[in-house]
C-alpha cells in the first residue's frame, strides 16, 4: 500500500503536470495498474478496521483451530483453575496431532486471544446514583495500631453520608456483631440521630442466609437493634461493593488521612472519642461535586433522620457454656480459652460479649471474672489466677490434685516445692494478695526474686513485692561520724555465767 505523499504526487503528476500513466509508472517505478487505480480513486476517507471475527490470527494455526476452540469453549463449563492453559494446549497439540509444526509463542497468542473472545461477555456499566439525605452506608476496613506499645491489626467501622460525603469511623479489635452494634450507636450517640436507611454488605455478622430471589435472613439481634433504633437495612447483592461506593472511597480516604502514621495511644475508648473529633474536622472542606462545605450539607442530612431512642439498647452479646473440670470455657470453635474459677468446675455459666470483653457470670448472673476478649484464628488463652489462689490457699493440701499445680509457671511450682506443708497455704495466700494487688505477673516475678535469696515463708515474699513493686528505698549502711568514739571490742568470760547456770539447775534439781 502506498502512502499518502506517494498517492499525492501520483494524482499531481497527472492532473497538474500532465503526465500520462506510462511517463509516471516509468518514474516513481509503479505498475502501470497501481497508478491508474490511484487516478481514478474518487473516495480518500480511511477505511474502517476490519471487525475481529473477520480478521485471521495467527493463519499458521488454520488447520488446528477448530480442535484449540473446541478444547477452549468445553472449559467454560470448567473450574477455573482446571482451565487450559497455552501451554497445556501446545502440549496437547504436539502430543495429538501429527506433524504439528507451529511454535509455542503462536500458540499462545491465539489462545490469548481465543480466551478474550469466550470470556468477554457482556460487560456491565456502572449507573450514577442520586442519594437522598439521611441515607448511610457501612462498611469495615482493616487497620494496624499499637494500644500500650502493643501492635495490633484491628477494624475499623465507617460510616458514611453519600449526599453530604460526611464519614465517620471507630476502631476495634476485630469485626464481629458488637463491634458493629457499639460502632453505629457510638456514630448515633454522637451526631445525635438516627438515618432512617443504613446499606450493608453481606456480613455473617448481620446475614444468615441469603435466600433464593435475593432475600435475607437477619440475625436477632440485629433484627431487634434494628427495630429498636427505626432504619430500614438494605443489603447489597453478593460480591457488588461498587453498589456501596461512597463508604469504599471513604474507608480507604480515612485510613490514609487520619490513620497515618500507625496510631499510637493508651485507651482505645479515648482514641475512638478523638477520631469523632477529627471527622468534625476533616468535614470542614469543600464538597467535590458542590460550592458548599462538607459540614454545610451535611445539615440536609441531619434534617432527614429522626431522634434516638428513649430506651438504651442492650449492645452485648450473651450465650451459656459448660465449664470443664479445670474451670475453663472455650471460645471461637475451641481457639479462645478463658478461665473461670475452680469453684464453677463443671457448671453451666452465662458468658456475657462486649467488643473487648468476656464476662463470666454465675446462674444467678452475678460476675465471678471477666477477661479481656481474644481475636485471632490461633489458639490464644486468657487466665485469672486470682479465683484459683484464693480456693487453693484455704485448702493448700489439694494443690497437687486438682490439676492447677501443672498449670502453674515453672518458678512458681518450684518455689511452691521448696515450701514446708506449714508454709504453702500462707504463701498461696500471698500470693492471691499480690496478684489482686498488680496482676500474677508481679506476683510470679516476686517469687523469682525469693527463688534467688532462698527466702521460703510468706513474710519474704511480702518483703520482696514491697522492695519490687511499693517504691521502697534500699538503705545503704550508717556510717558513724568521726566524732563519736568507737567502742572497744571486750572478749566475753562466760565461765561465771555457766557456773551460776550450773548452781541453779543443781538447786532446782533438789527441789
Amino acid at each position: 500500500m502506498l502512502t499518502m505523499d506517494q498517492i499525492h504526487d501520483i494524482r499531481f503528476r497527472y492532473f497538474a503536470k500532465g503526465e500520462n500513466i506510462s511517463q509516471i509508472a516509468a518514474a516513481l517505478n509503479l505498475d502501470w495498474r497501481t497508478v491508474r487505480k490511484y487516478i481514478d480513486q474518487k473516495d480518500f476517507n480511511e477505511p474502517l478496521p476490519k471487525p475481529a471475527s473477520e480478521q485471521r490470527f495467527c493463519p499458521k494455526l488454520d488447520p488446528y483451530k477448530p480442535a484449540i476452540d473446541e478444547w477452549l469453549e468445553a472449559d467454560k463449563s470448567a473450574p477455573r483453575k482446571q482451565r487450559h492453559t497455552a501451554k497445556r494446549v501446545y502440549n496437547r497439540l504436539k502430543k495429538e496431532v501429527e506433524l504439528f509444526d507451529c511454535s509455542y509463542r503462536t500458540v499462545a497468542e491465539y489462545v490469548a486471544h481465543k480466551k478474550k473472545l469466550i470470556y468477554a461477555g457482556k460487560k456491565d456499566a456502572y449507573l450514577p446514583l442520586e442519594h437522598k439525605p439521611g441515607e448511610a452506608q457501612v462498611d469495615f476496613g482493616t487497620a494496624q495500631f499499637y494500644e500500650n506499645s502493643k501492635c495490633i491489626m484491628g477494624k475499623y467501622l465507617e460510616v458514611s453520608f453519600p449526599c453530604s460525603n460526611k464519614g465517620y469511623l471507630q476502631l476495634f479489635y476485630g469485626e464481629n456483631s458488637e463491634c458493629l452494634l457499639e460502632g453505629l450507636d457510638a456514630i448515633f450517640r454522637h451526631i445525635g440521630c438516627v438515618p432512617h436507611e443504613l446499606w450493608f454488605d453481606n456480613t455473617r455478622s448481620i446475614v444468615s442466609e441469603i435466600i433464593h430471589g435475593g432475600g435475607r435472613n437477619i440475625t436477632e439481634k440485629f433484627s431487634r437493634f434494628q427495630e429498636h433504633y427505626n432504619f430500614r437495612a438494605v443489603f447489597m447483592n453478593p460480591g457488588e461493593g461498587h453498589e456501596k461506593g461512597n463508604v469504599e472511597n471513604k474507608v480507604g480516604y480515612h485510613r490514609r488521612n487520619l490513620l497515618v502514621p500507625v496510631p499510637h495511644f493508651i485507651s482505645l475508648s479515648d482514641f475512638n472519642s478523638q477520631l469523632l473529633t477529627m471527622c468534625e474536622e476533616d468535614a470542614d472542606r469543600e464538597h467535590y461535586r458542590h460550592n458548599e462545605t462538607i459540614e454545610e450539607l451535611f445539615r440536609s442530612d441531619l434534617k432527614a433522620c429522626h431522634p434516638l431512642p428513649i430506651i438504651p439498647f442492650d449492645l452485648t452479646g450473651r450465650t451459656t457454656l459448660k465449664a470443664n473440670k479445670w474451670g475453663k470455657v472455650y471460645l471461637n470453635k475451641g481457639l479462645h480459652e478463658y478461665s473461670v474459677s475452680p469453684r464453677h468446675a463443671d457448671t453451666t455459666v452465662s458468658v456475657v460479649f462486649t467488643s473487648s470483653l468476656v464476662i463470666i457470670q454465675d446462674e444467678n448472673y452475678r460476675e465471678i471474672v471477666r477477661h479481656k476478649r481474644l481475636y485471632g484464628a490461633f489458639k490464644q488463652q486468657q487466665m485469672d489466677w486470682l479465683p484459683y489462689l484464693k480456693q487453693l490457699s484455704v485448702r493448700p493440701r489439694a494443690l497437687k490434685y486438682t490439676g492447677i499445680y501443672e498449670m502453674m509457671p515453672k518458678t512458681v511450682k518450684e518455689y511452691l516445692d521448696s515450701c514446708s506443708n506449714k508454709e504453702v497455704g500462707q504463701v498461696l495466700k500471698v500470693l492471691a494478695e499480690l496478684t489482686e494487688h498488680t496482676g500474677f505477673e508481679s506476683a510470679v516475678n516476686t517469687v523469682k526474686q525469693a527463688v534467688q535469696y532462698q527466702a521460703t515463708d510468706s513474710d519474704s515474699l511480702k518483703n520482696l513485692y514491697r522492695r519490687l513493686y511499693s517504691d521502697v528505698p534500699e538503705l545503704p549502711p550508717m556510717r558513724l561520724n568521726q566524732g563519736i568514739p568507737q567502742m572497744a571490742q571486750i572478749q566475753a568470760n562466760l565461765i561465771a555465767y555457766d557456773a551460776f547456770l550450773g548452781r541453779k539447775e543443781g538447786i532446782a534439781n533438789v527441789r
